[in-house]
């Protein structure tokens, strides 16, 4: 029994899937992408639910991966909830796939599914349960928010379920 729990432990931590259709971005510029992303949409997950205001800043750790803090307003208990956490490129550096960990040793995959770096970026986790839109601004125009849930949509995505982050 005790080996079992030992090979669950390694599959778990040293496996990083991405879902089907979820294609990383080629030529990703991590320079370009550190700094605050606004929460657009996302889809239902015990970890965000009854948060508003939500906002993501990356920046470089010192050991050459990412730090991550997330961070929102929680409406109920009228207070401000942070996770930190840290990122490294699964593939290589010029391909937008990272895996990501708020936990130990337990890291999921952080797909950047597409971004202009300026304006958007449309993210997946580890499954087509994971996504996010997100925005360097707390308002994203209509004809892009529309034309990044069509492409998810046609990822699989179930974009019927997306919630719309308030930040006001």
């Amino acid at each position: 029994m005790k080996h079992l729990w030992l090979i669950l432990i390694v599959l778990l931590t040293g496996c990083v899937e991405r879902p089907k259709h979820a294609t990383p971005v080629d030529h990703f510029q991590l320079d370009r992408y550190l700094g605050t992303w606004y929460e657009i949409a996302r889809l239902d997950h015990s970890f965000e639910r009854g948060l508003e205001k939500i906002t993501a800043t990356y920046s470089l750790r010192e050991d050459g991966g990412v730090k991550v803090i997330n961070r929102g307003f929680d409406t109920k208990n009228k207070r401000w909830k942070e996770a930190e956490g840290k990122a490294y490129f699964v593939e290589n550096t010029d391909t937008g796939f990272l895996k990501v960990s708020f936990f130990g040793p337990f890291y999921g995959a952080y797909v950047v599914m597409d971004t202009d770096y300026e304006s958007y970026a449309m993210i997946s986790g580890p499954d087509h349960s994971y996504f996010w839109i997100l925005s360097r601004t707390p308002q994203l125009d209509q004809e892009t928010k529309s034309r990044l849930i069509q492409k998810a949509k046609e990822a699989g995505f179930e974009t019927e379920k997306l919630i719309f982050v308030s930040h006001k």
